[in-house]
């Protein structure tokens, strides 16, 4: 190991970048729907050579010094984001005649920005660089900060952070719940890194046990909480998830949309599945509905006929104001119909996806000539603030779309007020490629994290529905059309536990900044 690690140490100029561009993309393997965690113990100890094989202190001044190992860090990320996201280029290619020319700047462009967070994470622990497990901890300070930032700077990305890969099963997940993602990033970084201490002659055998106790601590909480009885008290409300699976090239075709409806309509209203009770919620994914109910009073009317007494319907449609005069407003919304096809209630998407569902920066995107880089109806509106839904039985549901759920502080639901996550979302813009994947295990955290279940309506997949521990109850595969009918345990009422989670999750982000800074002090107190 020794031997590798002098090699990777001793490699400089392209070669140098070319191996944390290849590490980066190793990465990716622990991300779904691989789920090959053990990639993570091979990339990051390449990553932790080459910031060793770096000029020391007296080489140059502070400043040169942080450049060549944000270099490092921005191939690092170019290579992991790129293997990990790019599938978003199939979104640009639904209406190809009209989007393919930005097909480069959404495979490469999201890559290139995505990699100046992990050039910050590597120049940050080059700062506090010292040996031994001390800069390991270093390492996983400054990824802990970056993956931190990435939530919400330039409108926020968290997406495929560091610290999923380190829970690829609902038994490594539940820790989570304890140290929020923003801890979770940071131990996994630490724990993945440790390898490179096999090479090391100083604090080899302390950083390996720390490993191995933080592995078990991992696995044993997760164990624990699995087999922990259920709530003693709970509400089952019976879910009916449907997916269209409806081609986007007919999605906003108006000469078929009345067929379109129809399909979610019929598979809305079959008899139970064997076994399984009559549906109180139905669910369509993300603007299943191809028109506004404004224009279409028949369709409510339709859909109040379908329903049965005490059912309620669960949509994603585009809600429109329009008032006298005034250029209309659209949102992306989830709406509740009840049983008299009357709309109940409605919930606008607050986190908008940029140049897809709105321009950032509107007025000089359109001087440079940038529009929207997606098909689609319109530009959205973001709504203003989000309240439950009430559904059958009392029970009441935070609903997100689409890309919402992948941000851990917006999917902070207040569980004393409720029993239910919803998400629903249109996934069929990527494709068969990793992405679904992707998306639905970041459900699975969430649910985790609230202790909540969730179900999830997706047009064409993966639909499913996940229990408060992240188990996957039923599911539905990518590009099947068919409808699922599923129980779910909706636990009552109890207390949150959101802040105390960010604040562990800050706390293991400090305690590994303070181990990193203790090691760099007790460096220079050896040097005199």
């Amino acid at each position: 190991m020794e031997r590798l690690a002098g090699r990777i140490i001793l490699l400089w100029g392209w070669r140098r970048l070319a191996l944390a561009f290849v590490a980066g993309a190793l990465l990716v393997l622990t991300q779904a729907p691989y789920d090959f965690f053990a990639a993570g113990f091979v990339a990051f100890p390449v990553l932790v050579w080459l910031i060793d094989g770096l000029p020391g202190e007296s080489a140059a001044n502070p400043l040169k010094r942080l450049k060549p190992a944000f270099a490092i860090g921005w191939w690092f990320g170019f290579g992991y984001f790129l293997a990990g996201l790019w599938w978003i280029g199939g979104a640009v290619l639904v209406e190809a005649d009209s989007f393919a020319w930005a097909l480069p700047f959404a495979v490469l462009g999201v890559p290139l920005v995505l990699a100046f967070f992990y050039g910050f994470a590597t120049a940050v622990a080059r700062l506090l660089w010292t040996d031994g497990v001390a800069r390991i901890a270093a390492l996983a300070f400054g990824f802990g900060l970056a993956e931190w930032l990435r939530g919400f700077l330039l409108t926020g990305f968290p997406w495929n952070p560091v610290g999923m890969g380190a829970m690829p099963t609902p038994l490594l997940m539940q820790s989570v719940s304890v140290t929020s993602m923003i801890g979770m990033n940071a131990l996994a970084v630490f724990v993945f890194a440790m390898p490179a201490l096999l090479a090391a002659r100083r604090g080899r055998r302390a950083g390996l046990i720390l490993a191995v106790v933080l592995v078990a601590a991992h696995v044993a909480f997760g164990y624990a909480r699995l087999n922990a009885p259920p709530a003693a008290s709970s509400t089952k409300l019976a879910v009916r998830i449907v997916q269209p699976s409806i081609d986007l090239s007919e999605k906003w075709d108006e000469s078929v949309r009345d067929r379109v409806f129809k399909t979610t309509m019929d598979l809305s209203a079959r008899p139970p599945q064997a076994g399984a009770h009559q549906p109180q919620l139905i669910l369509w994914p993300e603007t299943s509905v191809p028109f506004f109910f404004t224009e279409r009073p028949d369709a409510l009317a339709a859909i109040g006929e379908m329903l049965k007494p005490g059912q309620m319907l669960v949509v994603g449609a585009v809600r429109e104001e329009a008032a006298a005069g005034a250029t209309p407003l659209y949102y992306n919304s989830v709406v509740a119909i009840d049983g008299s096809g009357a709309i109940a209630d409605a919930v606008d998407k607050v986190h908008l996806v940029p140049f897809g569902e709105y321009i950032p920066f509107a007025g000089l995107a359109s001087r440079l000539g940038i529009g929207q880089l997606v098909a689609g109806p319109m530009n959205f509106i973001p709504g203003s603030q989000r309240h439950p839904l009430v559904l059958p039985g009392g029970v009441k549901a935070s609903a997100f779309v689409c890309y919402e759920i992948i941000f851990p502080e917006l999917i902070q639901v207040d569980v004393a007020s409720t029993g239910i996550i919803v998400n629903l979302t249109n996934d069929a813009w990527f494709g068969e490629t990793p992405g679904p994947y992707q998306h639905f295990r970041q459900a699975q955290v969430r649910a985790v994290e609230n202790g909540l279940p969730l179900v999830r309506a997706a047009n064409n997949g993966i639909s499913g529905a996940i229990d408060a521990r992240g188990r996957v109850l039923d599911g539905l595969a990518l590009n099947v059309r068919d409808s699922l009918d599923v129980e779910i345990d909706v636990p009552d009422p109890h207390a949150a536990l959101v802040p105390q989670r960010q604040l562990v999750g800050f706390a293991i982000v400090a305690v590994f900044a303070a181990f990193a800074f203790a090691g760099l002090l007790f460096r220079r107190f050896r040097a005199n």
